[in-house]
This record gives C-alpha cells, sequence and structure tokens, in this order.
C-alpha cells in the first residue's frame, strides 16, 4: 500500500498524479471559533460558561447558584434546576457576552449529549438574545 502511493506521488505522469485534499488544520479551526459554550447541568443547578480557547480564559459565565439569582427564585419558589431555569441562565449569559462584545460563539456537547431539554433551552434563549451561534 504504502510502496503505491508512493509510486503515485513520485511518477513523472501529471495524469497519475493524485493530489491530496487539504486539510484544515485544528489550530486554524480553533482560531476561527475561539469562543465555546460549555453547559453543565447537575441536580440541583444549571450553568453555562463560554471560554475563550486560545487563551483558556473563562469570557462570561451564568448559574442558578449566584447569590442574587438564587435568592430571588427562592423567593418566587422557582425551581434552580428545571427547563425554565436553563432558559434564564442562557438569557442572562446572552446579555452578558453582548455587553463584553462576542457576537458569536459554538457549541461544545459533552458526550451522549443531545440538543434537548435543558440544552436546547439554554441555546435558544441565547439565539433570543441575540448572539449567533456557529
Amino acid at each position: 500500500m504504502y510502496l503505491e502511493v508512493l509510486r503515485i506521488y513520485t511518477s513523472s505522469s501529471s495524469s497519475d498524479m493524485v493530489i491530496p485534499p487539504p486539510v484544515k488544520a485544528q489550530r486554524i479551526t480553533n482560531f476561527l471559533k475561539p469562543y465555546l459554550l460549555k453547559m453543565h447541568f447537575s441536580n440541583k443547578y444549571v450553568s453555562a460558561q463560554v471560554i475563550h480557547a486560545p487563551t483558556a480564559t473563562v469570557a462570561a459565565a451564568a448559574s442558578s447558584q449566584e447569590k442574587l439569582l438564587h435568592e430571588a427564585w427562592a423567593k418566587t419558589q422557582q425551581s434552580t434546576r428545571d427547563v425554565s431555569a436553563a432558559a434564564k441562565i442562557g438569557k442572562i449569559l446572552g446579555e452578558r457576552l453582548l455587553v463584553k462584545d462576542i457576537p458569536a460563539v459554538s457549541v461544545v456537547y459533552k458526550k451522549n449529549q443531545r440538543y434537548h431539554g435543558k440544552v436546547k433551552a439554554v441555546i435558544d434563549s441565547l439565539r433570543e438574545s441575540g448572539v449567533k451561534l456557529l
């Protein structure tokens, strides 16, 4: 197999020459999509954060564990873990991203995570707040 490939690349005839397809390097992809949305859902809380991949720093974050949100939801007896809480977290995160002039974010799914339920609520509320998803 290796010898056949070597023969094709070294043949003098231009009709036999095979040009390999261009490969987009992972570092170029990371440069083009620097902001990554990561979500975490526990049995009690919902949290989402946007990470700047080249520097590995958190650009913006929102969680139902934040003191002001948690106290406000406790007074009105709202859940900190259901789909409506996930939608509110997405809306808050979207507003924080727009304040920091981050117009677009790419989504990173965990293993076996689908676009359904809480994940869908966070992503849809981010879209509604004006953040583009790549």
